[in-house]
């Protein structure tokens, strides 16, 4: 099973590298913008093969994304960086709450 589910996370990566999801935010974006511009004609095609009647009435419309990646990757990156940068002082603060917390259990 390890080796199924590793191989299987290993596909993953590589796919998400080759698409350039893991790139830049711009090459993000462009992949994004490509898997937006295939799924619907995707979807047809497996109905087609699948022999499944599909109207335009039964299907709901694709859904429609409408944020920048790159802009979301930003995001993340500031909130990550700012965790960081008062980790050191929370976890003083922590420390210190904890002291007096263990003191007063003692008393």
């Amino acid at each position: 099973r390890f080796l199924i589910k590793g191989g299987l996370a290993g596909a993953a990566v590589y796919v998400a590298y080759d698409q350039g999801l893991l790139g830049s935010g711009t090459e993000g974006a462009k992949a994004f913008k490509k898997a937006q511009e295939t799924l619907p004609p995707a979807i047809q095609e497996w109905t087609n093969y699948l022999g499944w009647e599909v109207r335009a009435a039964q299907l709901p419309p694709t859904p429609r994304f409408e944020f920048s990646v790159s802009n979301s990757w930003n995001k993340g990156v500031h909130t990550v960086m700012s965790a960081l940068s008062v980790a050191p002082t929370r976890a003083c603060e922590y420390t210190v709450e904890g002291w007096k917390y263990m003191k007063d259990l003692v008393k």
